[in-house]
């Protein structure tokens, strides 16, 4: 027995609004972030992931998880915020293959200012879906 044809257009639409409220969340921070910090959303989110780390560090396979992003990403990513000075590259003592990321002091002061502009943009994008019939109840989902 097959899916309906009905059921899939609401499987359909779901992800659609779905879409719709990570698009409209995503772009607000992204804009927050590159014009107050000159940081983009998944720099954010690897400076983030790193900052909540015991030992403030995780493999690049780990970090390329929590940002979603693939091997190659990650290792750009990781280039770029090393080569502006917010994060360091640590070899692995059990496993000479295996490395680090860790935030440096200057990684960690640049995320605490960011803190701010990343939480009040999606606090106003919450808001603006919240107020918006077709994501109301995903915002209520989301935020419990």
């Amino acid at each position: 027995m097959g899916i309906s044809d009905e059921a899939v257009e609401v499987r359909a639409q779901g992800w659609r609004r779905l879409a719709a409220l990570h698009q409209l969340i995503e772009s607000r921070l992204e804009k927050a972030l590159q014009a107050e910090h000159g940081l983009s959303v998944v720099e954010f989110t690897v400076m983030d992931a790193l900052s909540r780390q015991d030992g403030w560090h995780m493999r690049m396979a780990q970090l390329g998880r929590a940002a979603g992003l693939s091997p190659s990403a990650s290792t750009r990513l990781v280039n770029r915020l090393e080569e502006r000075g917010l994060l360091t590259r640590i070899l692995c003592a059990d496993d000479r293959r295996g490395i680090y990321t860790e935030l440096t002091p200057a990684g960690r002061a640049a995320l605490d200012r960011a803190r701010p502009a990343h939480d009040a943009a999606l606090e106003a994008a919450l808001t603006e879906a919240e107020n918006t019939p077709e994501l109301a109840d995903l915002v209520k989902a989301v935020t419990g």
